[in-house]
């Protein structure tokens, strides 16, 4: 929706939805974007990725190798999308309309939208778990949300409240929160790590021998779909209020090594631990598996700084899942979007935390599928920004026929044919397995060198890209109106 407020001046509470950010209130940084980052990515959850590397045959410094490449090359995919932020102004999910059309968009933007929501409600069930383990610390409760589901339904709403907080408030409000919770929760996580690296018995970890490099290829993948493919349209959201003359090279860098330096030391512990006989690769909550393995005044800072993590990835998660919302064309003040999100998310964390047992397993394979339109809408968006220095910025909030970004009915053919069948293409390579007795569904090419190495992303990724070019799409851009000065 257009802002209603003056353009010189918003409220506390950031009022601005889709539209492009006027050129006098652009006054980021590269630096606020790397606390952003840093802060979303300090999240518990990478530890049961480094499980899963240890899983796939490899050793811990295999496993490091992999983290690295995986969560900074994803993360520079991310950092990417940050420039067309710059020049735009606008939410990624709003400059895409410029590539899919005004209605081609809503398909990219619910994909967007399901898969934050995914990503939320794991969030959100995760932080009850780790308010859980802290009562039992202290007070000596139940650790079982069956057990004590009304602590577990206070646990919930009190992560959803304060994550609202953040998210509602919008993108000043989160540069301030996330640069404080990256010294404070950073430093209590180092703490951790520090503690468990003194006591893993280091004998059996470096006794790990080294895995194929299939392994670590699936690896790689492994960790660049669980990560930065994930967050990659959330790129321009924050990037969008970066000035004009920020460079292109510390956009990229901003993102790559904020969200890749806390994920590095996150993953790596997990993969130490499990390579040190930790059942964590096994645990339905990694929570508590970690908790389990540390004494009581260590327990507390790690539940602490777990919580915190958790927290501050959400309501990054929670603000662009709000854009995504506007972005499919519902109309509602940006506000409105984000308490929508969270209505939906708070049901499933109430639901699959009392009435489900098992979530993690089946709720994170379904995530991961979602990596491959993910990913065509990276692939297209990229070779669309080859040929782009401009955006209009009227029509990037015009539904009307009347946009230039109308084209044939709503949908530009290039766009959105190039993401239906590469999309399309890639799921051919595709395995949905829960675990080894569960499988969703095998694609036909799911056994071939592409398949076998979770390569379906990359793939899906580069044809996306190739199809938009060969199509057109990727010719240079003009759209220049109001916007030609960005």
């Amino acid at each position: 929706m257009p802002d209603k407020t003056n353009n010189h001046m918003l409220t506390k509470v950031e009022q601005r939805g889709l539209e492009p950010v006027p050129d006098d209130q652009r006054n980021g940084t590269p630096g606020q974007l790397f606390w952003v980052w840093f802060a979303a990515n300090i999240s518990i959850l990478g530890i049961p990725l480094g499980a899963t590397l240890i899983s796939l045959g490899l050793n811990v410094w295999q496993s490091v190798i992999v983290t690295a490449i995986g969560s900074f090359g994803s993360f520079a995919l991310v950092g990417i999308i940050s420039v067309a932020g710059r020049r735009g102004g606008a939410p990624s999910l709003a400059l895409s309309r410029a590539i899919f059309g005004v209605r081609g968009n809503i398909g990219p933007a619910i994909v967007a939208l399901c898969s934050r929501l995914g990503w939320e409600t794991v969030n959100t069930i995760t932080g009850a778990f780790a308010l859980l383990s802290l009562f039992s610390i202290i007070f000596g409760t139940s650790v079982n949300a069956k057990r004590a589901p009304v602590l577990t339904v206070a646990f919930i709403l009190v992560f959803v409240l304060l994550t609202v907080i953040v998210a509602v408030a919008g993108h000043s409000f989160i540069l301030k929160v996330q640069k404080w919770a990256t010294w404070i929760f950073g430093a209590l996580t180092l703490l951790v790590a520090g503690y468990l690296a003194a006591t893993v018995n280091w004998s059996t970890v470096m006794a790990g021998k080294p895995g194929t490099m299939s392994a670590m290829l699936v690896g790689i993948g492994t960790i660049a779909a669980g990560t930065g493919i994930g967050w990659v349209n959330s790129g321009a959201d924050m990037a969008r209020y970066q000035k004009k003359d920020v460079s292109t090279s510390s956009l990229i860098w901003s993102a790559a090594a904020g969200a890749g330096i806390p994920l590095l030391i996150v993953i790596t512990v997990g993969a130490i631990l499990t390579a040190g006989g930790s059942g964590i690769a096994s645990a339905s909550d990694p929570v508590a598996a970690v908790r389990d393995t540390l004494p009581a005044w260590v327990s507390i800072p790690y539940l602490i700084s777990a919580f915190a993590g958790l927290l501050m990835c959400n309501s990054q998660s929670v603000y662009s899942a709000g854009l995504a919302t506007l972005a499919t064309g519902i109309r509602i003040p940006r506000t409105y979007a984000v308490i929508l999100d969270v209505v939906v998310t708070t049901s499933g964390a109430l639901y699959f935390t009392i009435g489900f047992d098992g979530f993690y397993g089946p709720f994170i394979t379904f995530i991961s599928l979602l990596s491959v339109p993910l990913a065509a809408w990276t692939g297209i968006f990229l070779a669309d920004m080859i040929g782009r220095r401009t955006y209009d910025g009227d029509s990037l909030v015009d539904l009307s026929p009347g946009s230039r970004y109308w084209y044939k009915g709503g949908f530009n053919i290039a766009g959105f044919v190039s993401w239906i069948v590469s999309f399309a293409f890639g799921y051919l390579f595709v395995t949905a397995q829960v675990s080894s007795k569960e499988v969703w569904f095998s694609g036909p090419l799911a056994n071939t060198v592409i398949g076998k190495n979770g390569l379906a992303w990359l793939v899906t990724l580069v044809l996306s890209g190739v199809l938009y070019a060969a199509l057109g799409g990727a010719k240079k851009k003009n759209d220049a109106t109001e916007t030609e000065a960005r």
